[in-house]
């Protein structure tokens, strides 16, 4: 096992604790962020489902658009630089709210009048149905526009979150946990191998301790042998006989 196959660690049994609970860690982590993956993915489907509808629609609506533009210039003539001139703020306005998708923060925008139609009085000599359809026809449009404008805004954000959290993902499933679970088997390998060192050692000391304990055991047998011998020897010397007379 090579060094960048395992984290730099000394094999203990602190260090096997700690490495268990990286690993716990790592695989909640795991767990947490694949559901966030798969959540913002849905929200990413649904996403680019409403974009492909919304492009599909908005065809139409600037098709309907161009020709009720047409028809009102046919019937009243050219109104372009009489509303240019008139035209003091907008009436349509753009507000922005945000949604909260697994943490993700993603901007909505919704189009709202303000004001009053300046140019509800607009083509009463004639006119007034083309105009108050064209009228009707871009509200329709920019409300699309915006709604499309805030779904591609979305889309470009979470496919940037999606790709980041899915590189996590893969880190943390192909790098980071058989990482921490080579080291937690290095570890386990190594304790082992200490307990083995230990109990051999161990053993030894016994075996020593034991021919010791034979060899002391045989000196004080020999030595408590001498010492009867010595006193058998010195019980004779000091015997009196009584002299014989012949």
């Amino acid at each position: 096992m090579s060094g960048k196959d395992k984290l730099p660690i000394f094999p203990s049994r602190g260090a096997q604790t700690l490495m268990k609970g990286r690993l716990v860690g790592a695989q909640k982590g795991h767990s947490l962020l694949k559901k966030k993956a798969d959540a913002l993915q849905m929200r990413f489907r649904m996403i680019l489902s409403k974009i492909i509808e919304t492009k599909t629609l908005m065809g139409e609506v600037m098709k309907e658009a161009a020709f009720s533009l047409a028809e009102a210039k046919f019937t009243t003539g050219d109104f372009n630089q009489q509303v240019l001139q008139n035209v003091q703020k907008a009436q349509i306005k753009i507000r922005t709210k945000k949604d909260n998708v697994a943490g993700v923060t993603l901007p909505v925008f919704e189009s709202y009048q303000d004001g009053t139609d300046s140019y509800e009085l607009a083509g009463l000599a004639r006119g007034g149905q083309q105009l108050a359809k064209l009228k009707k026809n871009y509200q329709k449009a920019i409300k699309l526009l915006v709604e499309l404008a805030s779904l591609q805004t979305s889309f470009v954000t979470l496919d940037e979150v999606i790709k980041l959290t899915n590189r996590r993902v893969n880190a943390i499933e192909h790098v980071i946990i058989p990482r921490i679970e080579r080291t937690l088997q290095y570890i386990i390998s190594e304790l082992d191998e200490l307990e083995r060192e230990e109990f051999y050692r161990l053993k030894k000391i016994q075996d020593k301790k034991r021919i010791a304990r034979a060899k002391n055991d045989a000196f004080k047998a020999a030595n408590k042998a001498a010492e009867l011998l010595e006193e058998q020897a010195s019980n004779i010397l000091e015997e009196n006989d009584e002299d014989l007379l012949f």
